[in-house]
């Protein structure tokens, strides 16, 4: 597996511009925010090669054998086709690799985690004419097909795997111990998928500390997108103190302090604290 290497400056703020101004759009495109996801992470990923991505994805939707029919007649289709030739499919090990957030990597290896295998389903069975959407269980993203009434649920880190409602309650109450709540099987948003996978980047960077440029990427991302949590400028805030960028750290502290500020006095002192503190290491 090649490693990967960040763009320049001047490219990742190509980059960064471009995903913002697709993330603001009235209807955002989920491929093409994915792919500058990825750019941000390899900068061997061009232009054309983010072209040949979306290419990819229409080529193998011109593959899906026509099935007229209900929603599982798709998921079928889509199963027999992406997982079983193809061989789209995760593993417990994906987990352990930042390719397997990236879909021109995904759709390469062939191999991802679930919400990135899951964006491979929905984009080629969009294309393909099919009533498809993500569905953002909790621990565990998968895809719908059909409306509400007639929903078929499948599982693309397995294949494809037609999911039954036990199975499906199942994996909520493994990753919640909550039962399966109606309101969880509603069409995900592009734009909070982005946010989720965006997430599952924070987190892979999280476990690595020698790895917080790929972290502060993340969040940079994540703050451009309309919708997202402020505690965000909190964590960009640490990871600047972190990278040794001080001063860019404590200002960034202090502006998170002002916002919390109007709920919550304590807080607000305790991160002040922590901007002076930044600041104190310059000495």
């Amino acid at each position: 597996m090649r490693p990967l290497h960040p763009p320049g400056p001047e490219r990742s703020a190509e980059w960064r511009r471009r995903f913002g101004d697709e993330a603001r759009a009235e209807r955002p495109d989920l491929s093409t925010l994915c792919l500058l996801v990825g750019a941000q992470a390899d900068g061997a990923l061009t232009e054309a090669g983010m072209d040949a991505a979306q290419i990819e994805l229409d080529r193998l939707a011109g593959e899906l054998p026509f099935r007229p029919g209900g929603p599982r007649s798709w998921a079928t289709a889509l199963a027999e086709h992406l997982g079983g030739t193809l061989g789209f499919h995760g593993t417990p090990g994906d987990y352990q690799r930042l390719q397997s957030s990236l879909l021109h990597e995904v759709l390469l290896r062939r191999r991802g985690l679930p919400i990135l295998l899951s964006v491979v389903w929905t984009e080629v069975a969009r294309r393909a004419g099919a009533p498809v959407y993500g569905v953002a269980l909790p621990g565990h993203f998968v895809v719908g097909f059909g409306p509400p009434e007639e929903q078929v649920l499948v599982d693309p880190f397995d294949g494809g795997r037609v999911l039954t409602g036990t199975d499906a309650a199942l994996m909520v109450a493994g990753a919640t111990g909550a039962p399966l709540d109606p309101s969880m099987l509603s069409p995900a948003d592009p734009l909070d998928v982005v946010l989720r996978i965006l997430n599952n980047i924070r987190a892979w960077a999280a476990a690595r500390p020698e790895r917080s440029e790929v972290a502060l990427w993340a969040v940079d991302l994540s703050l451009l997108l309309p919708s997202h949590p402020a505690r965000l400028r909190y964590e960009r805030a640490q990871l600047l103190v972190q990278r040794g960028d001080f001063l860019s750290g404590a200002r960034e502290l202090d502006a998170y302090a002002e916002v919390v500020a109007a709920v919550d006095g304590p807080a607000a002192e305790r991160v002040r604290r922590q901007a002076h503190a930044a600041r104190a290491m310059l000495n």
